[in-house]
Parts: C-alpha cells; structure tokens; sequence
C-alpha cells in the first residue's frame, strides 16, 4: 500500500506499507483496513526501500496501548510477570501492567538461551504456566508487538563463581562429542572443551569420565580449555 507522507508533493506518495505490516487481523487485501484519503499513523522501519520509498508498518502504531507499553520500557529495566505459555522454543509471559495482545498470549518472550545457565531439555523443567518471574528487559520490538527477556540475567553468572583455573586436575562426564574434540563438565553450570589435539588419538563417548587438566580459563569469552591429565 503506498502512502503519501505529509510534506509529499500531491499526487507522488513516498511511502509504502508491506502488506504483513498492515494489521495484526488476517485480511485479503488493503481496502479491508483502509480506504483511499484515509489519515492514518505508521512507524519508520527503513528508510529507503528497493524501491528507494521509506517502508512504514501501520501495524505497529495500530493498538495505541500496546504501542506506548512496548515504547515505555527500556533495555535492562527488570520487570515482573507471569509465565502465560511454555513451548520448545521458549516462553511468553504477561508483564504486569501490559495491554492484551492481539495475537500472543503476552507480550515477554524469552528464548530457550535466555532461561537459565543451567542445563534443561525442556523449558517445562525451568518455569511452568502461571508462574511468577523477574525478568530483565533486552529490547522491545513494536513490530511484533513483543519484548524480548531474559530471566538468566538475574541469576549469578556461574562463571564469576567459577573456583577453578589453569593447572587443576579434575574429573568430570563427556556432556558432548564434536568434530573437534570433546566437553567435558567443568561444574554444574560450566563446561571445557578439550580440543582433539589433546586427545592424542583417544576417542570418547557422551557420560563417559574424563581426568582432564585445566589448561586455560577465558572468562572474557567465558571458555575453559582443557587437557587430558596423566
């Protein structure tokens, strides 16, 4: 749908509005949300498309409590809120305060990297439907109508409580086989690579025990190397 901008000469509009950035309803064509003459009120999402018109999306500006709750928070704000639904690929949740949404079952989302330092195999095993969580705020998104979270943001980073560093022996399970080497667990929370060059030929399987040396501990990178230790 193409927009003539205020300031645009009459006639040569400059604007246009992608047809999934109209509405958040399921619609068949522009003219069932729009009509010729009509003012309406988008958001810039780029300035100069392929066609060289900035893109707008009306979508985004369409439920105005919606749009001044995502504007109104700001990235690392903590916010409370409850887990509304929990799938494989993460969580949403309704942020105290927030307005219905259109279309998701609450505007927070937090992705399966997002949820916990700890190991899990499913969302399910770190927070439950109608469960209370502090989250931090990592951006909001207008377009989509969602912010995205981060609830492992508010719990220590088990690599500042890592009491390990180069040269300690230790024991711990194979967690992972890769083509170039193998982890091996640090601690709950922290895993080491020991790289096939430090195997010298030796091949391992997941859960099998390693005595492994501490060879490097990388916090800026947050990587632990090992070695094989004798």
């Amino acid at each position: 749908m193409l927009v003539l901008l205020d300031g645009d000469a009459p006639g040569l509009p400059s604007g246009r509005v992608p047809g999934h950035e109209l509405t958040w309803r399921d619609v068949r064509h522009p003219s069932d949300v729009f009509t010729v003459g009509q003012r309406i009120r988008a958001e810039v999402t780029m300035r100069g498309g392929h066609d060289g018109r900035p893109l707008l999306s009306a979508r985004a500006c369409e439920d105005e409590a919606l749009y001044g709750f995502l504007l109104g928070l700001g990235r690392g704000d903590v916010v409370a809120g409850t887990v509304s639904s929990v799938h494989r690929f993460g969580v949403f949740v309704r942020i105290d305060g927030e307005p219905a949404h259109p279309v998701h079952a609450g505007t927070g989302s937090v992705n399966v990297p997002e949820l916990s330092w700890s190991r899990f195999g499913d969302p399910a095993e770190v927070v439950v439907p109608g469960q209370r969580i502090r989250v931090r705020v990592l951006g909001s998104d207008t377009r989509r109508g969602q912010v995205a979270l981060s609830l492992k943001a508010l719990q220590d980073d088990p690599f500042d409580q890592l009491a390990v560093g180069a040269g300690d022996v230790l024991t711990g399970p194979v967690t992972k086989v890769v083509p170039f080497g193998v982890f091996v667990r640090v601690n709950e929370f922290v895993e080491g690579l020991v790289h096939s060059d430090e195997l010298g030929g030796r091949s391992a399987g997941e859960g099998q025990e390693l005595r492994v040396r501490v060879l490097e501990v990388d916090r800026a990178r947050r990587r632990v190397r090992l070695g094989l230790a004798g």
